[in-house]
């Protein structure tokens, strides 16, 4: 006879568990990882689903904390709820199982090899490129991992040496290693990592691609990235 389960006050992780073992939920928030805000119409293209099922959906996210929401007018945006629903995100997605199922077509290959090869994780880099830069961090002293990822003094010194300040205050760590989904190797998140992101978009070193989460490293940005951090050439352009 099976002892009945115990209920005790406290965070309610089935409960979320729940929400993100349905395909069609997880499906959103890994949409939403691209940092946007979405309509419903949008997702509910990207999910391949009714827009009353989408509805249904987006308000049990809403309800556990995990999107929020805005509204314009007519229009309803929803949005992942803050960073570390994000982290939550991308660290579930680094354990789970890689579905190997055939593109349906070229564009689809294109965009999978895109997307694996640079990406934003939120308002942070990921895919070969975004561990690439961890890496050469690591490799320069700009980083250290002796007792947790931490930011060197020498990291303090280039990234003012670049003109990159990250928020004084901020709830987020000032660095944080993600572990990536593609390479399952880290790439840096917290605030120093979505900082180098947005200095890499505003300065043209990298380009969004489309409206998907990949994106390009520029002719600008392989030279910086290699006078900076040394990446060759090869590594940063997708072949």
């Amino acid at each position: 006879m099976n002892p009945r389960p115990t209920h005790t006050a406290g965070p309610d992780l089935a409960l979320v568990a729940g929400l993100l073992a349905d395909g069609t939920r997880a499906g959103f928030c890994l949409a939403l990882l691209d940092g946007r805000a979405w309509t419903a119409t949008e997702l509910a293209r990207h999910g391949e689903v009714a827009a009353s099922t989408t509805t249904e959906h987006l308000n049990a996210l809403v309800r556990a904390g995990l999107i929020a929401e805005e509204r314009q007018g007519r229009h309803r945006y929803v949005r992942l709820a803050d960073p570390h629903v994000a982290e939550l995100i991308e660290n579930l997605a680094a354990l789970a199982p890689v579905r190997h199922d055939p593109p349906r077509s070229l564009s689809a290959s294109g965009r999978r090899r895109a997307l694996a090869h640079a990406r934003t994780c939120y308002d942070h880099l990921a895919g070969a490129v975004g561990v690439a830069i961890t890496e050469a961090m690591t490799e320069r002293g700009l980083l250290g991992w002796e007792h947790g990822l931490r930011l060197t003094t020498d990291g303090n010194t280039w990234l003012a040496e670049l003109g990159i300040a990250p928020p004084a205050t901020t709830r987020r760590p000032l660095v944080r290693s993600c572990l990536d989904w593609t390479e399952r190797r880290p790439h840096l998140a917290g605030a120093v990592g979505a900082a180098l992101c947005h200095y890499a978009l505003t300065t043209g070193w990298i380009t969004r691609i489309g409206t998907t989460r990949a994106v390009a490293v520029t002719a600008a940005g392989r030279r910086a990235l290699h006078d900076h951090l040394g990446l060759p050439d090869g590594l940063l352009s997708q072949a």
